[in-house]
């Protein structure tokens, strides 16, 4: 994948507007994600590649109104159907990239990232970036509403011990960029890890 992301936004930006239409069902899977988080009111929490924000409304009911939520996407046609679906509401996007994030240092509590690890050209930078936006102790959330398995079927490919969620590889590439990861699911409806912050 080159670096200037374009394979990516070329993917997204042709998908974006009927994303939603194509997983109608994932709203109560990002939901239990989100909470699984541990998020509390007044937390400041970003969705790292949130797409059409599907993320947002779960997050922001659990920091409340004092809370800041934050959805950075690469894809512009991402963020407008975020616009279109009301989304906006729930927190503020921003056309970023995760490896570069207009953040200050320790700004954050956690940091929801659905679906974004396989799409990172870096990941061990791109984690480490995810790391220098969030305070000591905060957490992180790699999820994707359906596992490893499923996707790769749905995908039409096979697992390859290579990929990088799987446990023996996400957990030193995490733990490399500053993160302990503290949970690990793999199930056919759910792929989901969290880690935290180390100081």
């Amino acid at each position: 994948m080159s670096d200037d992301h374009t394979h990516v936004q070329e993917f997204f930006t042709a998908r974006a507007a009927g994303w939603d239409s194509r997983f109608p069902d994932d709203g109560p899977a990002y939901a239990a994600a989100a909470a699984e988080l541990g998020l509390r009111e007044g937390d400041r929490v970003l969705d790292a590649g949130c797409g059409t924000g599907r993320a947002l409304p779960p997050l922001r009911a659990a920091v409340g109104p004092s809370g800041v939520v934050l959805g950075a996407d690469i894809t512009e046609a991402m963020l407008e159907a975020a616009v279109r679906a009301g989304r906006n509401a729930d927190g503020q996007l921003l056309l970023a990239d995760v490896a570069a994030l207009p953040l200050r240092s320790e700004s954050l509590d956690a940091v929801f990232a659905a679906g974004l690890v396989a799409h990172l050209p870096h990941p061990a930078d791109d984690l480490r970036e995810l790391a220098r936006v969030v305070r000591p102790g905060g957490t992180l959330a790699l999820f994707h509403p359906i596992g490893r398995a499923a996707l790769a079927a749905r995908q039409g490919r096979q697992i390859t011990p290579e990929d990088l969620r799987a446990e023996p590889n996400l957990r030193p590439l995490l733990a490399g960029a500053g993160w302990r990861m503290t949970s690990y699911v793999d199930e056919d409806d759910r792929f989901l890890a969290l880690a935290v912050r180390e100081s």
